[in-house]
C-alpha cells in the first residue's frame, strides 16, 4: 500500500471512529471467504460498516479521533464493525456468527467511548431492540399513574355505584 493510501485510509477511518455511536472487534482467522462475505452482508443489514483493516493503521486513527481504548483489542487479526445506529443488532449479529464459527473470536469494543469486554458484547446481545425497550419503559411508567389514578377514581366509583342503587330502590318502591 502507498503512503498517500495509508493517509487517506487513516483519515477514513479516524472519520468512521469519530461517528461511531459503537465499535466491536472479533478475530477472524480461520473464516472462509464465504463466511466472512455472509458476516459482511449480515453486519450491513445490522446498521453496521465490518471492515478488516491493518492494526497499524487503526492505531493510527485511535489516536487521531482520541479513542486510545480501541488499541487494547488490536493484536493478531482484527475485524472492526463500525454501529452508527444501535449497538445491539451488530452484536447480536457478531455473537451469533462467534457461536456459529469458532474461530471468530470477539475481543471487545468501545460503546459511547468506553471499552467494554467480551461479556458486555454479549450482553448487548442479548437485548431486545430499541423498540421494545422503549415499550417496556413506558410500561413501566404507565404502571404507577394507573394504579393513582384508579386509586383517585375509587371514591366517586363508590359513590355513583351508591346513588344508582338508592335509585333503583325508590324506583321499584314507586312501582
Amino acid at each position: 500500500m502507498k503512503r498517500e493510501d495509508k493517509v487517506a485510509k487513516v483519515e477514513e477511518l479516524t472519520e468512521k471512529l469519530k461517528q461511531s455511536n459503537a465499535i466491536l472487534l472479533a478475530d477472524y482467522r480461520g473464516l472462509t471467504v464465504a463466511e466472512a462475505r455472509e458476516l459482511r452482508n449480515d453486519m450491513r443489514e445490522a446498521g453496521a460498516v465490518y471492515e478488516v483493516v491493518k492494526n497499524s493503521l487503526v492505531e493510527r486513527a485511535a489516536d487521531a479521533a482520541g479513542i486510545e481504548d480501541l488499541k487494547q483489542y488490536l493484536d493478531g487479526h482484527t475485524a472492526i464493525a463500525f454501529c452508527n445506529e444501535e449497538a445491539a443488532p451488530p452484536a447480536k449479529v457478531l455473537s451469533k456468527y462467534a457461536k456459529e464459527f469458532k474461530p471468530l473470536e470477539i475481543k471487545g469494543g468501545i460503546l459511547d467511548g468506553n471499552s467494554i469486554d467480551v461479556e458486555m458484547v454479549k450482553f448487548l446481545a442479548s437485548l431486545p431492540p430499541r423498540d421494545v425497550l422503549l415499550g417496556q419503559l413506558a410500561g413501566a411508567l404507565q404502571g404507577p399513574i394507573r394504579g393513582l389514578a384508579m386509586v383517585c377514581s375509587g371514591p366517586v366509583r363508590g359513590l355513583v355505584t351508591a346513588l344508582s342503587q338508592i335509585r333503583e330502590q325508590k324506583e321499584e318502591a314507586a312501582a
